[in-house]
């Protein structure tokens, strides 16, 4: 009997990005119970007979539903049914922090699994996000005119993380698991026309497949492929032109790079300073980048943080801003 060509694909995507991993290694999955990341822990435990891993499931309860402990653990059950080599499951308390709920739910969600990728030495990290996950956030960033860097998307790497799935859509993932015979948790959240991304799943990508054809969002993930290597060379441009800055830096060096590079690296020196990146906006960068090129008497411009930027004898300086009252 043939392999389904889903099922194919989920394998061979796991074991092309995993093709560095060696025998004896730890990987760990990320799995909700949702389709994307059962699949990807079927197909992982799968090549891992053929690349000798430990493989890891790990499952977070977020605490933001009834129910979601039993949930966790029937998760954590599932993943054993499935024949992972070890389980984990962790519940975290789940912190806004001036975030919305997505947000902070994955902040902490990321906190975990990073605790759990470097006590186990982990070779990788595995994320179930699929090619829809990232035509989504796309559009989510082309709507809120956030630039390059968001339009960019999702990374198919980065530290220990790795998204194997990016090149799949979610039929893919849904039939997986369908031939395999695995059931699947549908998050409620995920039929919520309370949260943006559900609306751009729900209503605005099946309207632009109707109205522009098939394929909307295969191309707008490959237009995320495309800029992530230009907002790469950039970002690596401003880390070379920041490393040969002075501290604090001069107006008149930072005046003569070219404005994305001087902006990205306005931004770095920032966040060197303490500005938490969430809270660091376009119009932050912007508002600090004209007491460069327009400077006119401004007396300071002030960043998230506690920080504040302020031209001075030729330098650009960053400081704590002085208490209030």
């Amino acid at each position: 009997m043939s392999l389904h060509p889903a099922v194919a694909a989920v394998r061979l995507a796991v074991r092309r990005s995993l093709a560095d991993v060696g025998p004896g290694r730890t990987v760990v999955v990320a799995c909700s119970g949702g389709a994307d990341s059962l699949a990807l822990l079927a197909a992982t435990v799968f090549e891992a007979r053929r690349g000798g891993w430990h493989v890891v499931g790990a499952t977070v309860d977020h605490g933001l539903q009834p129910g979601s402990a039993e949930h966790a653990d029937r998760v954590v059950a599932q993943m054993a049914g499935l024949g992972v080599a070890e389980t984990l499951g962790a519940r975290v308390q789940v912190d806004a922090g001036g975030l919305g709920p997505e947000a902070a739910a994955r902040r902490a969600r990321y906190a975990v699994l990073e605790e759990v990728g470097a006590r186990l030495d982990a070779a990788a990290v595995l994320l179930g996000h699929t090619r829809d996950d990232q035509a989504e956030t796309v559009l989510l960033g082309l709507a809120r005119g956030s630039g390059g860097r968001s339009l960019a998307g999702m990374r198919r790497s980065f530290d220990r993380y790795r998204r194997p799935l990016l090149d799949l859509g979610r039929d893919d993932t849904v039939t997986a698991c369908q031939v395999e015979g695995i059931d699947v948790w549908e998050d409620p959240h995920n039929s919520d026309p309370a949260y943006t991304r559900v609306r751009v799943r729900r209503r605005v990508l099946p309207v632009l497949e109707d109205e522009l054809g098939p394929g909307v969002a295969a191309t707008l993930a490959r237009t995320a492929d495309q800029l992530r290597d230009d907002m790469a060379l950039l970002d690596d441009l401003a880390d070379a032109a920041r490393a040969g800055l002075d501290d604090p830096p001069a107006v008149d060096a930072l005046a003569v790079l070219p404005t994305a590079v001087r902006r990205r690296v306005l931004r770095l020196l920032a966040l060197e300073h303490g500005a938490p990146g969430a809270e660091l906006f376009h119009e932050h960068v912007l508002a600090v980048d004209a007491l460069v090129t327009d400077w006119h008497g401004q007396k300071w411009v002030d960043l998230p943080g506690h920080l504040r930027c302020r031209r001075e004898s030729g330098l650009l300086v960053l400081e704590a801003a002085p208490p209030i009252g």
